[in-house]
């Protein structure tokens, strides 16, 4: 191949993963939207009944909680299927789903239609979730998956922030249905561009034997096929030989062990997350602050957790995340007992920040290490699994906080108890291990034949395997040497 066919080869290739990386993180920021919106609503709706009727703490975390059930069933719905009817369906599917979701909540008028709304919602969010990450998964270079996850699934605090700053600009939260009709935006804005630039996996299309498509694919999108092995890649599940694929693949030696741990660190993160999101600003109201005030600490919140998972992440790629998670989940504990304290606004202001990012931004690099953790076979079921098993805890979290304070639990006790939930995340990362047997089997033939007869590829080398990017973790290519766990 000439240099300047390369050349247009390779400009086509990144303005592929430019695409995807954008659409992703555009469809997420909707997720964060949807995760941050009720919270920035949910104190209004407490104190008018007029809106959609009688609330009390605990029915409002109840009613919080219906969204995530929600997002836990589409989470596991889309892992499923994602590994058998492709990842672009899917993220096709769901942000449409998502976008109707928002609106009819909108419109909604009592208690049981607004719910039963907020679940339809929730399961669109669950299967953008669990779908997004093993697409970007399996476009990105390998020494930079991590990062580019970590911008992709920054787009959920970017969506916090965005919910914060209208919920200023709408009556701070008090006018709520223009909120949730600007959540259906995705079926004007960003369905009508996924269409048309969003491509199907080349992974997943080898994966399951389709080769002819995979190699047009290439052609039309630029070399997205740097470290697959087409010749020699195993053959889809049900054939002779072939990997179990889907949710039948984690359950299997190599990865049942690690993947209950993944959900366990998972349940940690988004427990914290949709916890803080839901509760921070009627907590910090029982500090004294403002309704104004209290909607600045969510959008600090989630502002500190993009610049710091996206921080965090780009050192993932070098050193493998185990440490770099553990660390993070020790910085939330600490950041949300300082919050028990009476500090001066800007150091309240600062941990708040660090407890972003030791929470959401956590969340992010977990999304990137379980993304990157699994094979072509298996990514979509086992980001689905940490997805739909983590709701768990985003379930947990805001009727946790809702029965707390029904009870009159100080906001103090509830900060207690969230550090104790982000130790337990802490040990449960790093308890995470390796995945039994061979390097991924997308890319471990490559690492033998060097390059590809039929479409000319040539082997980019062997990506660190067990998921992580980064050459710290999970297994490695039969004949190398482990390296140390960090």
């Amino acid at each position: 191949m000439s240099s300047s066919a390369q050349a247009a080869l390779g400009q086509r290739q990144r303005s592929t993963l430019a695409w995807i990386v954008a659409l992703g993180a555009a469809a997420l920021t909707f997720d964060g939207y949807d995760l941050v919106v009720y919270g920035t609503v949910v104190s209004g709706l407490l104190r008018d009944p007029g809106q959609i009727g009688h609330l009390d703490p605990a029915s409002a975390g109840a009613l919080g909680s219906y969204a995530l059930i929600g997002v836990m069933v589409g989470a596991l719905a889309s892992g499923a299927i994602g590994d058998f009817v492709g990842r672009r369906k899917v993220m096709l599917a769901a942000l449409a789903w998502f976008s109707i979701g928002m609106a009819a909540t909108a419109l909604t008028t009592n208690v049981t239609m607004f719910g039963a709304f907020r679940f339809f919602t929730g399961i669109g969010v669950g299967s953008l979730v669990a779908t997004a990450g093993a697409i970007v998964a399996e476009f990105a270079p390998k020494n930079r998956r991590n990062f580019y996850n970590a911008i992709v699934y920054s787009g959920v605090p970017a969506g916090g922030v965005l919910a914060s700053v209208l919920a200023l600009a709408f009556d701070n939260g008090g006018n709520w249905r223009p909120l949730f009709l600007i959540g259906a935006a995705p079926l004007a804005v960003i369905l009508p561009l996924a269409v048309a630039k969003l491509p199907e996996s080349p992974l997943w299309l080898l994966a399951r034997g389709r080769r002819p498509e995979a190699e047009e694919l290439r052609r039309r999108a630029g070399d997205v096929l740097p470290e697959a092995a087409p010749d020699r890649a195993r053959p889809a599940a049900g054939a002779a030989g072939g990997e179990r694929a889907g949710f039948a693949g984690l359950a299997t030696r190599r990865f049942a062990l690690p993947t209950a741990f993944l959900g366990l660190m998972s349940f940690a993160g988004l427990l914290l997350t949709y916890g803080l999101n839901t509760w921070l600003p009627e907590i910090m109201g029982q500090y004294g602050f403002g309704k104004a005030y209290s909607l600045t600490f969510l959008l600090v919140l989630n502002a500190a957790a993009i610049v710091g998972g996206l921080a965090a992440a780009a050192t993932v790629d070098r050193t493998g995340p185990k440490r770099i998670i553990t660390g993070t989940f020790a910085l939330a504990a600490v950041a949300l007992v300082l919050l028990t304290f009476h500090m001066p606004f800007p150091v309240l202001l600062t941990a708040v920040g660090i407890a972003g990012i030791g929470t959401i931004g956590t969340q992010v690099l977990v999304y990137g290490f379980v993304s990157n953790f699994y094979t072509t076979q298996t990514r979509a079921a086992g980001v689905a699994w940490c997805a739909g098993f983590g709701r768990l805890g985003g379930i947990l979290g805001p009727l946790a906080g809702g029965l707390l304070l029904s009870a009159g639990v100080t906001g103090q006790t509830a900060f207690y108890l969230f550090a104790v939930v982000a130790l337990l995340g802490a040990v449960v990362t790093a308890l995470v291990p390796r995945p039994r047997g061979r390097a991924h089997d997308d890319v471990a033939a490559a690492s033998r034949s060097g390059a590809t007869a039929s479409t000319g590829v040539p082997s980019a080398g062997v990506p660190s395997t067990g998921g992580d990017s980064a050459p710290v973790e999970g297994t490695v290519p039969d004949g190398e040497p482990e390296p140390a766990v960090r």
